[in-house]
């Protein structure tokens, strides 16, 4: 029986990949979570090296999945050594584990290791980080080709999917401020600046859970994808594009602001467009329209929310 670890399931893409795993006959899924540790999973620290070798060992699994990374910009930026050690010295054991035991890894990178100035961006292509996050999840890149020749780098946009709470994504944590700029019969809007300025490819996190599925089954039938690949939605937007959308999805009409100049404290890219082709090329993909999967997910979360009050 083909045996899989996910790394981070509880994640907002780890949750997505399990759903998608759970419909797999035949396959044994193993999960771990750090700070919420639902009732399928294994408590794991990845920053213990330890912890990790044993549970690679006890667990042997076939192929691993690492979910589990800092991905907040602003965080690392603030504290590199804590994003260090989850996207760079985690990464590194793991993959030294998974060697040890002979299973291939597939590990979970960005667009923001590249600097936005040439999109769009090869696997190959020469990164050039601009900020903490991005150096630290290229280091990460490069921990884990070193220590194995059985693993992937799957480097992925900004994700949006199935959330436990509004900021779990980039995408989703727009909401409050796009229903605050909404006049109502109780409140007046208070208008909300958005970027306009960076170029984003919102990509749905159950699109990229049947990618690395894909992925998996060709690990399970001895032709396994090793090195670079990279998957991304292929809608253009920024942040005022994605939240006008937002607010089309809600049926409101908010007061938005376009900013057409960077504001961030933490530098970003402009447009790190990935190629996708690597994949494409293996048959390996699927993209939901953003109005759709950004409709299921407001839809999905509003449900659920009203089934709690």
């Amino acid at each position: 029986m083909f045996k899989v670890a996910v790394i981070g399931a509880s994640g907002l893409l780890g949750r997505a990949l399990v759903r998608e795993l759970d419909a797999e006959t035949g396959w044994q899924v193993v999960q771990t979570a750090h700070s919420r540790v639902g009732p399928r999973q294994v408590a794991l620290d990845v920053r213990d090296a330890q912890a990790v070798a044993a549970f690679v060992a006890r667990e042997a699994p076939d192929a691993i999945v690492i979910a589990a990374a800092e991905r907040r910009p602003d965080v690392c930026e603030h504290d590199p050594a804590a994003a260090r050690a989850l996207n760079v010295d985690a990464v590194r054991s793991i993959a030294t584990a998974a060697k040890a035991r002979g299973a291939w890894v597939l590990s979970i990178s960005t667009d923001y290791v590249f600097d936005g100035t040439q999109p769009p961006y090869l696997p190959d292509a020469a990164p050039n980080p601009l900020n903490a996050y991005g150096h630290s999840k290229l280091e990460g890149e490069r921990a884990l080709l070193d220590a194995s020749d059985d693993a992937l780098v799957l480097r992925l946009p900004l994700l949006y999917g199935p959330i436990v709470d509004w900021n779990e994504s980039a995408v989703t944590s727009l909401v409050p401020a796009i229903r605050a700029a909404a006049a109502t019969a109780h409140a007046a809007a208070k208008p909300a600046p958005m970027d306009a300025w960076a170029t984003r490819y919102p990509t749905f996190t159950p699109d990229v859970a049947v990618v690395i599925r894909e992925l998996l089954t060709r690990c399970a039938d001895g032709e396994a994808v090793r090195g670079i690949a990279q998957w991304s939605g292929d809608e253009p937007m920024t942040k005022y594009d994605i939240a006008q959308r937002i607010a089309r999805a809600l049926g409101i009409e908010a007061q938005l602001i376009a900013q057409t100049q960077p504001t961030d404290a933490t530098p970003r890219p402009r447009d790190c467009h990935l190629d996708s082709g690597r994949l494409e090329a293996l048959g390996i993909g699927r993209r939901t329209p953003f109005d759709a999967g950004i409709g299921a997910v407001l839809d999905a979360f509003e449900r659920e929310h009203a089934d709690k009050n």
